[in-house]
């Protein structure tokens, strides 16, 4: 394995060496490793590029990795990612996408990631996008997220994009069955001339289902950011949208959580903030003997954490 190779994935999946368990590594639009074990099978379509990942019933504390790399300018792609997981399993999926573009084209991963979460089952999953390379060639990188969440169903998905990406699109819709419960938490931050939106709609649908979107970023520069997300409750349920940002230099930032209840039993809330970097953080930090630079990235390290 290269040495970008080697410092992608351990940005994108903290991968070190060859993972444990199933896993597919793809680089630059073609398998570059897969494994699949006696619970978790991995097979590539046969009518679109991605894979079918199954993990079958009664599966236990056992992880799936399945990074993207890119390391040649000019390469564009659409990736189909298909997860069903099994009735009563626990499953860590750890995705993510990291390019290395040192050319002057444009380089990109768009990618579609279903779940179908059965019944009393609990996925954690964590994606990660990071962009590097000293050409001039754009790094882009548009992931949208369809979730099915069967009766008592768990999901916690954690998505992060903290560098080198100069334009995202997210997209992500889920649908919530009885006592289903689902957690999202973002974190972002933007620079130079970046784009970055996020669009989630989440679809109470079962009695007794909760959902929790925690989204933070910071926008530097001249960078721009939006966030809309929107939680609909279509049945006795319970909901909270916060979203958190810290804004500096020129950059933009949108906040627009909405939320909407078609049952009277529908509880749901949701907040938004957008503000700069506390000053007396800052002042305190720099009486300990920190630069104002060394302070500054001190309170962003903390706050997207």
């Amino acid at each position: 394995m290269e040495k970008i190779d080697k410092e992608l994935l351990s940005e994108i999946a903290g991968i070190h060496e060859i993972p444990q368990g199933a896993y597919n590594i793809r680089k630059n639009s073609d398998s570059a490793g897969r494994k699949s074990t006696e619970s978790i099978i991995i097979e590539s379509k046969k009518d679109k590029p991605g894979i079918d990942i199954r993990v079958k019933p009664g599966t236990k504390n056992q992880s799936v990795h399945i990074p993207v790399i890119i390391t040649e300018t000019g390469i564009t792609e659409m990736v189909y990612n298909d997860f069903y997981i099994g009735d009563d399993s626990d499953v860590l999926i750890v995705a993510g996408c990291g390019i290395h573009n040192s050319g002057d084209k444009e380089t990109g991963h768009d990618g579609l990631h279903r779940f179908f979460i059965g019944k009393n089952a609990k996925v954690r999953y964590i994606e990660k996008h990071y962009g590097e390379g000293d050409g001039n060639g754009k790094k882009i990188m548009n992931p949208s997220t369809e979730v099915e969440m069967q009766e008592n169903s768990v999901c916690e998905m954690e998505m992060v994009q903290i560098k080198g990406v100069d334009s995202t699109l997210r997209k992500m819709t889920a649908n919530l069955g009885k006592n289903a419960k689902l957690t999202v938490t973002e974190r972002m931050m933007t620079h130079g001339q970046q784009t970055a939106r996020s669009d989630m709609i989440i679809n109470m649908n079962g009695e007794g289902s909760s959902a929790q979107v925690i989204s933070r970023s910071v926008g530097k520069d001249n960078s721009d950011q939006t966030f809309n997300p929107v939680v609909v409750g279509n049945n006795s349920c319970r909901a909270h949208i916060q979203c958190d940002s810290i804004i500096m230099d020129s950059s933009k930032i949108r906040s627009i959580p909405e939320i909407a209840a078609n049952h009277k039993e529908a509880q749901i809330v949701h907040e938004a903030a957008i503000g700069r970097i506390n000053g007396d953080q800052l002042l305190k930090l720099q009486t300990l003997g920190l630069t104002a630079e060394e302070a500054e990235n001190v309170i962003i390290d903390g706050f997207l954490k």
